[in-house]
């Protein structure tokens, strides 16, 4: 247990003094927020004019969370650097040094990361949420109604399974440039034209941001998904699980 601590201790240590990865987890949420309220207040101007269906269908919690496509990438960023970073000084072979049980090293650097992710991800959520709302007046939700408080609370778990995935491939990658240059495409690209295509649109409900982002929705309108709002959080777990144990067998069985 002594270890564990201070393998803690020192994980914080390395995060708090490389200024990139704070930076980013600050640009996740000032991009998250501001996109936000930007959609929010245009999908207001324009409410008067949907037809009945979009109508029927408007999700204003859904819309204050659109912003969350982007505000990701950052996320996505600062995973990746989390793991990277001793990689590309070198550092890496230091810490295994210092630390030889790799489960360990791997665990208290997911697990500092990860909390960090988390606070930054709630932060984000309900300030997005609440923000989102104000500016979209009559046509607003309240933290209160049905299905909101998931979704409010899901949108900062969503953040931080985003981050924690992408520490999982960066595990298995071990170089900066790779990793973010299979994540955002794959998020950014491959993913959106998947879930646009009628011949792979099934297939894209399973991948990892997919199934998340159901979990930040109030009004579901396809009612031909497999899946509910936690349950395309458990597939989006399953995803992350997979990254993590990847991870580790490529930590555990190569050399820094």
């Amino acid at each position: 247990m002594a270890v564990v601590t201070q393998v803690l201790g020192s994980e914080w240590t390395k995060i708090k003094s490389v200024r990139s990865t704070v930076w980013t987890l600050g640009v996740a949420l000032v991009v998250t927020v501001a996109l936000g309220v930007l959609i929010s207040a245009l999908v207001n101007n324009e409410y008067d004019r949907m037809s009945v269906r979009d109508r029927l269908v408007f999700d204003p919690t859904y819309v204050s969370f659109t912003g969350m496509g982007l505000g990701q990438l950052a996320l996505i960023v600062f995973g990746v650097l989390v793991v990277t970073n001793e990689y590309s000084t070198g550092m890496i072979r230091t810490s295994l040094a210092a630390v030889p049980q790799r489960g360990i090293f791997l665990f208290c650097k997911i697990a500092i990361a990860g909390a960090l992710a988390l606070a930054v991800g709630m932060v984000t959520s309900f300030l997005t949420f609440f923000a989102g709302q104000a500016v979209l007046d009559g046509h607003r939700a309240s933290i209160g109604d049905p299905g909101v408080a998931r979704a409010v609370v899901g949108g900062g778990l969503y953040m931080t399974l985003i981050a924690v995935f992408s520490m999982g491939v960066a595990a298995m990658l071990r170089g900066p440039m790779l990793a973010l240059g299979i994540l955002m495409p794959f998020f950014f690209l491959i993913s959106n034209i998947l879930a646009t295509v009628s011949a792979t649109e099934k297939i894209a409900e399973y991948l990892p941001d997919k199934a998340g982002q159901k979990v930040m929705q109030v009004v579901l309108t396809d009612d031909t998904s497999p899946y509910g709002p936690w349950g395309g959080f458990g597939i989006m777990l399953l995803w992350v699980a997979a990254a993590l144990a990847g991870g580790y067998a490529v930590l555990k069985k190569r050399d820094a």
